[in-house]
């Protein structure tokens, strides 16, 4: 189960696959993982974990709720 910290993108990418998300595909600046007509953006890969601050953005635009993510 994932705690609500600071996450690696691969992790990210893994657990979206568990929310049914498909991707991530190459977008203009960003890539970004769709699931149905919902289209999120992930971050770029950088040395630095994505903060807990971004996952909860990210979270909230695909409407899950810090203890559905925990649940996982």
């Amino acid at each position: 189960m994932p705690k609500f910290c600071p996450i690696k993108r691969k992790d990210l990418i893994r657990y979206m696959r568990q929310f049914d998300f498909t991707g991530p595909y190459s977008g203009a600046k960003h890539q970004f993982m769709v699931k149905e007509k919902l289209k999120i953006r992930i971050p770029k890969p950088h040395k630095r974990d994505i903060s807990e601050n971004l996952l909860n953005q990210i979270l909230k635009e695909i409407g899950i709720d810090r203890t559905k993510w925990e649940e996982l």
